[in-house]
């Protein structure tokens, strides 16, 4: 019997489910029973068939994206200036590398999975910290967090975190799918100070929108030594830099495409190109053994914190 079959088994109470989740019938069995239809015969393993909200497409990818989605989302010269020169010490990934993760995994999860007052709140803590993020007369450029064409950028990027970790695993969704997701996705913008009017009507307005957007981008040396740190985990202690720094690095560069590897003066060989091959193919066995409410009950985590910490009084990012 196979691993995954094995793990499909469920000891104890159990209720019988469909496909999708929702209940279609309940029994229970004395405690110590084996049988199937139970808590873990419900848990989904792979990618969603008919996915329809872009947290539907996370996977084990997941953990690796974020410093690839990090370079592109501060390839605009504002939004790169703005992360760089920020006065905001507590948002500051070499300062508070995990407190800077809790933040921007309690903002998907809001604008993803949250209510209307989720979203509100996150909003409203988020607008106290971007009154503070604007360039100075030192500055290179002129910018400001509340500009909601700099958050587009981000949002884009952000929807493009969801969608590649799907399509580098298992390729395209097919169209009633993606437009779906591309529909959901909005709230990613719209939760803060984009428009939705500004967000783009469908996706071929959107591949036009990130193709114009294309010519737009640039890396400056203080913000390219910034992301380089990122990516290969400076910001975190000793051991677990040398530990993991260079493959989060070597990820990273894999999950980029030319355009940004460029921007990051990143180099990658055909050598490189086949263990990342096989990276993607590890990754695809273990989201077929890492149930997916694996990830939405962290996102559901991250909803709990907020609302607990807000409740408290105490800040939320």
């Amino acid at each position: 019997m196979s691993a995954l079959r094995i793990g499909q088994q469920q000891v104890g109470e159990i209720a019988g489910c469909d496909a999708d989740g929702t209940r279609a019938r309940c029994r229970h069995k004395h405690f110590g029973s084996v049988s199937r239809g139970g808590v873990l015969d419900r848990m989904r393993f792979g990618p969603t068939r008919r996915p329809r909200r872009v947290v539907d497409l996370l996977n084990p990818a997941a953990a690796l994206l974020p410093a690839a989605n990090v370079i592109m989302q501060l390839s605009s010269p504002g939004v790169g200036y703005g992360v760089v020169e920020s006065p905001v010490d507590t948002g500051n990934v070499y300062e508070h590398p995990f407190k800077r993760a809790r933040t921007t995994g309690t903002y998907l999860a809001a604008a993803t999975l949250g209510t209307d007052a989720d979203r509100a709140l996150i909003r409203a803590e988020v607008d106290r910290v971007h009154a503070r993020v604007r360039s100075t007369s030192s500055s290179p450029l002129s910018y400001n967090a509340f500009d909601p064409h700099l958050q587009l950028w981000v949002a884009a990027c952000l929807y493009r975190y969801y969608v590649d970790m799907h399509e580098y695993l298992y390729g395209p969704l097919d169209d009633e799918s993606a437009d779906a997701v591309y529909r959901d996705a909005s709230n990613l913008g719209t939760t803060l100070q984009v428009r939705a009017n500004m967000w783009p009507q469908d996706r071929a307005a959107f591949d036009q929108f990130w193709k114009r957007s294309l010519d737009q981008l640039r890396i400056d040396p203080p913000v390219r030594e910034h992301l380089h740190g990122v990516a290969a985990l400076a910001f975190l202690p000793a051991p677990l830099r040398l530990l993991a720094g260079g493959f989060n690095l070597f990820a990273t560069t894999g999950f980029l495409t030319t355009e940004f590897r460029e921007h990051m003066a990143l180099s990658w060989t055909p050598g490189q190109q086949r263990r990342f091959d096989w990276l993607l193919t590890g990754l695809r066995v273990a989201d077929r053994v890492i149930p997916r409410d694996v990830w939405i009950l962290g996102y559901r985590l991250y909803l709990w914190n907020m609302r607990n910490r807000a409740r408290r009084g105490m800040p939320v990012v």
